[in-house]
């Protein structure tokens, strides 16, 4: 099987791993297209000590089971199935879970994978493959109005990379009110119409004081850890502060402020995909003006190089129909 590895020699394509075997609860999916997260980015920089197949956003064939000859994505976490938590329905926080090309489990950037049958959904007929391989971080900006109350609420976004797109129009649909704060301005047109991006308010300078304690909810989305400091001025007393990244650097982090205004962190990580796949479908989520790199399995490291760019916001790697054969990167918006 060919797949993309991290090992002690970089990031580099085999064609000599075995493919997956799927245990009796678990499915064999042949894999067509698989997204460049920037997990898989922090991965390929020894995040985690990571080693093996990486990639977790993708959207394959199922080969058995009730999907069989369906298009299918994937909720990344497997549990141990006979938890609390699992037995609640929730893999997501099982305490010996492996999830899907990062922690214990062989990834998507490869011909095939396996995963739990609970964890396929069905793609929708009429989604494009450039749609639905969005589904996982679709899904993760959704979980945030999962746990919190956001309709009517004044929400900023901080970041206006994929993750921080994706979570303001999973905002905007929930209801709230929101504004963006970015470095990129040509990013607003992805944006929900009336959804404003600033540029400066993550810079040093700062934000104009009007935005001073504005907002009721604020969402990390950067990356950045040192910019959860900067937002918690920008959120009323009592009001919330979620963190929806993960960083691969620790930070120091002064919580006097945040005790003072007696304001809520709130952790955010993996949502449901059937929500996700009903917004995806509705055609409000410019998920393919996003994709900016399509690059063939043989090319994958290449498309983390594509990734780490600035100001990128997506790069796809296509696996099933294209083993032999180059695929034109895109340059720019599409």
């Amino acid at each position: 099987m060919r797949a993309l590895v991290l090992d002690a020699q970089g990031a580099r394509v085999r064609s000599d791993l075995p493919e997956p075997e799927a245990r009796a609860d678990h499915v064999r999916v042949k894999v067509s297209v698989v997204g460049v997260c920037a997990t898989d980015l922090a991965l390929a920089r020894g995040y985690m000590g990571f080693r093996g197949v990486p990639g977790h956003e993708f959207v394959g064939e199922a080969l058995s089971g009730p999907l069989a000859g369906q298009r299918v994505v994937g909720e990344i976490n497997a549990g141990c199935g006979r938890c609390a938590r699992c037995n609640a329905g929730d893999p997501r926080h099982c305490a010996t879970r492996s999830v899907l090309g990062i922690l214990n489990h062989s990834g998507a950037f490869a011909e095939y994978l396996a995963l739990p049958q609970a964890n396929l959904l069905a793609v929708p007929h009429d989604m494009p493959d450039e749609v639905a391989v969005f589904a996982e971080p679709m899904a993760a900006a959704l979980q945030i109005t999962e746990q919190l109350q956001v309709r009517d609420q004044h929400a900023l976004v901080a970041g206006d990379g994929r993750l921080g797109l994706l979570c303001a129009h999973a905002l905007h649909a929930a209801g709230a009110r929101v504004q963006v704060a970015g470095r990129h301005a040509e990013h607003a047109d992805l944006l929900p119409p009336g959804v404003p991006l600033h540029t400066g308010w993550l810079e040093s300078a700062g934000p104009p004081p009007r935005a001073l304690d504005a907002f009721d909810l604020a969402v990390e989305a950067t990356g950045n850890p040192e910019v959860l400091a900067r937002l918690s001025p920008l959120v009323r007393p009592g009001g919330d502060l979620v963190l929806k990244t993960t960083a691969e650097r620790a930070v120091s982090l002064d919580l006097a402020p945040i005790v003072v205004r007696e304001q809520r962190l709130v952790g955010s990580r993996c949502g449901r995909f059937a929500p996700a796949l009903e917004l995806l479908g509705g055609g409000t989520i410019p998920a393919e003006r996003m994709v900016q790199g399509r690059y063939s399995l043989d090319r994958a490291p290449e498309a983390l190089e594509c990734a780490a760019r600035p100001g990128v916001l997506k790069a796809l790697v296509f696996v099933a129909e294209t083993a032999n054969r180059n695929i034109d990167v895109a340059q720019g918006m599409s």
